[in-house]
């Protein structure tokens, strides 16, 4: 039999990027009953709508992936509401799965909890040794405050909840919206928009020298899976790959996987966000034997591919 056979699960954001292969693994895993609150029926800002969801699905287990987010230019725009939001459903959503006795509470954190200029790469125990990247701290630090809640709960009512820490995600069915959209698909839209219209220069924000990592959905869902069927420990996991990239060389491979022939530019008024990020993965190999699968450039050209389609060939 399998962990999750006959088990009730709620995963918050099971309509989203994320949630959909979370989604997928789960039915894999033979696991019949997963309840997906949907944002129009229950607001998970509000008590209320929480507590109508546990009762209407009575979960034995919650993956917590609903979230307010977006690139830097939405964490500009919108700090107040991406602090807000992130924190109060994720603090309620905690509170009442420990009042109506749920076995295990899984929650996603963000890599923009780190300090800005933590050692390269991230260990999980230097989360507390300075203040996160300006531009993204409110979200970072929303997130932060449930690996809190998760260890003082451990801690005091033996609550079983745990803290996973996914890098930057892409792959098929991300968010392509360039209002909310991450670095890789932000920048799939632009290139593959000029090449089709023949655009002579794309403009790229910052200087292309801060780093980041990146993670395929699909790996990221199975690592989310093999946690909560083999991790107990509220102390917080990196999720990823262990590899970074310059934005600048990612910018270079996305435009020659588009084939873009134009001038890049770029727009040094514009943030970099956080100088690096990378992050040590061997918590999450010793712990529940998660590896990154997906080759990078295989996934960027799955995920263009799948834009192309999606826009209409």
């Amino acid at each position: 039999m399998s962990f999750w056979t006959g088990k009730k699960v709620v995963v918050t954001g099971g309509a989203g990027f994320l949630g959909s292969y979370v989604v997928e693994e789960l039915k894999a895993k033979d696991c019949k009953s997963v309840f997906i609150p949907r944002s129009k029926d229950y607001d998970l800002t509000d008590e209320r709508n929480i507590k109508i969801m546990y009762e209407n699905a009575e979960p034995d287990i919650i993956i917590h992936l609903a979230a307010a987010v977006g690139g830097i230019g939405a964490n500009e725009r919108y700090p107040g509401t991406f602090f807000y939001k992130n924190a109060v459903m994720g603090i309620q959503l905690m509170e009442l799965a420990r009042q109506y006795g749920i076995k295990k509470f899984i929650t996603i954190g963000t890599t923009c909890s780190y300090p800005k200029h933590a050692a390269v790469p991230f260990k999980e125990e230097d989360l507390w040794n300075g203040y996160p990247a300006e531009v993204t701290a409110p979200y970072g630090l929303a997130k932060k405050m449930l690996f809190v809640q998760s260890q003082a709960y451990e801690k005091e009512f033996g609550f079983n909840s745990i803290n996973l820490i996914p890098v930057n995600l892409y792959g098929p069915r991300d968010n392509f919206n360039p209002d909310t959209s991450h670095v890789i698909p932000a920048l799939i839209k632009r290139f593959v928009d000029a090449a089709r219209e023949g655009t002579k220069e794309v403009v790229c924000w910052g200087t292309g020298e801060a780093s980041r990592e990146f993670i395929y959905a699909k790996d990221c869902a199975e690592a989310i899976i093999m946690a909560a069927e083999r991790y107990n420990s509220s102390e917080p996991v990196n999720i990823g790959t262990g590899k970074e990239i310059k934005i600048k060389e990612l910018v270079g491979i996305i435009a020659a996987l588009t084939g873009y022939k134009g001038s890049i530019a770029w727009d040094t008024s514009k943030p970099d966000g956080q100088p690096r990020r990378c992050v040590d993965t061997s918590k999450a190999r010793e712990r529940f034997g998660f590896e990154a699968r997906t080759d990078f450039r295989e996934g960027l050209r799955n995920t263009i591919e799948w834009y192309k389609e999606y826009i209409g060939g």
